[in-house]
């Protein structure tokens, strides 16, 4: 097990206390800081401290993928780490977004590949050939805008808006209650001429502010996504996105709580900070919300509109732990929580060899153990545990740290 160092990624979005505050360093910082990665994607790998160099995590995989990943693993994933850790900090909306299948992601690379698309260009959808399905795990209340909601709902939602114009818009869902309704509203919001999206945009937000001084003080769901229209328009105006926020589910989730992303689900993150953990791409379709490379046809090839409701992640306890567990091969996620309940002992908690895993300790500070060797982590610190070593015990007093790795079996102590 060595000490690892995340790469911090700077996006207009980002935080300038929140990443500084949870790694130790001053604050605010100059530039927004938005991702800090914890893994081996070669656009920004995390760094190994191995004692005798600091080496690039993807180096160190690509020197040796057996002993690092497990021959299980470095076989069924051509020799790379399946997955990607981020910590987000997120202080504005970011884009409105989906991620494609594994198949859809071939066929794109393969695509703009044979296009002459360089792939460190601003127009380039798929960076590599991998899907990227993702889950998000809140570490203070985090905002989000996440799945389509039910068309029944919507409907009813933008009637009770009072705005003239949405009236031929929720009649034609509320004939259509299914997939073929939303995708037919959501494309025709997305492709509407400018002039007809800022005439469509203004009158929604102020029938957002009319419904909100109707209703103040209520915070329920419908009050919230209109509150989060008129923010999305006063941040970016203009923009189809804002339209599209009307049909999905406004989250507010507390620490803890998890989301699951899968391909074709429309997303954006609003506000806070999250665990999040995905498989090993950078393929992301945007459709607004973002000065980034919008995309509206490339993203409707891979959104799915069969799916509705909040896509919440079931959890298992045991002891100490708290799996978050998903129907993926790339990846699970382990919240640790270790206290010793008074006791004179430090609770403790132990994952089995064989797979490779990576350590983050947002809360507190823990002590490591394998075999004889020993390596504390304070909040913010990481860890990289390669395959190869034997049982990993972690022993703390007072902290919560979560464990990422491809699907292995654990046991508490």
């Amino acid at each position: 097990m060595y000490p690892l160092r995340g790469a911090v990624r700077h996006y207009s979005w980002g935080s300038h206390t929140a990443l500084a505050e949870l790694t130790g360093r001053p604050a605010p910082t100059e530039e927004p800081e938005a991702e800090l990665w914890l893994g081996a994607h070669p656009v920004a790998p995390a760094t190994v401290d191995t004692g005798d160099a600091a080496v690039p995590l993807c180096d160190l995989i690509a020197r040796d993928p057996e002993g690092e990943l497990g021959t299980d693993c470095a076989r069924q994933f051509d020799g790379r780490l399946p997955f990607l850790l981020k910590v987000l900090a997120v202080e504005q909306p970011l884009s409105l977004q989906a991620h494609p299948s594994r198949a859809q992601a071939r066929e794109g690379f393969a695509r703009e590949n044979a296009a002459g698309i360089p792939l460190d260009a601003p127009r380039r959808n798929y960076r590599d050939d991998n899907h990227k399905p993702e889950m998000v795990v809140a570490l203070s209340r985090f905002e989000a805008l996440a799945g389509f909601r039910a068309p029944a709902e919507t409907v009813e939602f933008l009637r009770d808006l009072g705005v003239s114009e949405l009236t031929p818009y929720a009649s034609e869902l509320g004939d259509n209650l299914d997939a073929t309704g939303l995708r037919a509203l959501f494309t025709a919001w997305m492709t509407l001429p400018t002039k007809s999206l800022v005439g469509l945009t203004d009158a929604v937000l102020s029938g957002c502010e009319r419904y909100l001084e109707a209703r103040s003080g209520s915070e329920d769901e419908f009050t919230v996504a209109a509150r989060t229209a008129l923010e999305l328009g006063l941040a970016y105006p203009e923009d189809p996105g804002v339209l599209a926020s009307l049909l999905l589910n406004r989250v507010s989730m507390e620490p803890g709580d998890a989301l699951f992303l899968p391909a074709g689900n429309l997303h954006a993150y609003l506000r806070g900070t999250a665990v999040e953990i995905m498989a090993n791409s950078d393929n992301v379709l945007r459709g607004g919300l973002t000065s980034k490379h919008v995309d509206v046809p490339e993203l409707l090839r891979v959104l799915d509109f069969d799916s509705v409701g909040v896509p919440w992640v079931r959890t298992r306890r045991d002891g100490h732990e708290r799996l978050y567990a998903l129907p993926v091969r790339e990846f699970e996620l382990w919240r640790v929580r270790l206290h010793n309940s008074g006791t004179p002992e430090p609770a403790t908690a132990a994952f089995a060899g064989s797979a490779p895993r990576i350590l983050l300790c947002v809360q507190g500070s823990v002590q490591l153990r394998c075999d004889d060797r020993i390596l504390g982590l304070g909040r913010g610190e990481a860890a990289w545990v390669p395959s190869s070593d034997p049982e990993l015990v972690v022993r703390s007093s007072h902290a919560t740290v979560f464990v990422a790795t491809p699907p292995i079996r654990s046991e508490s102590t």
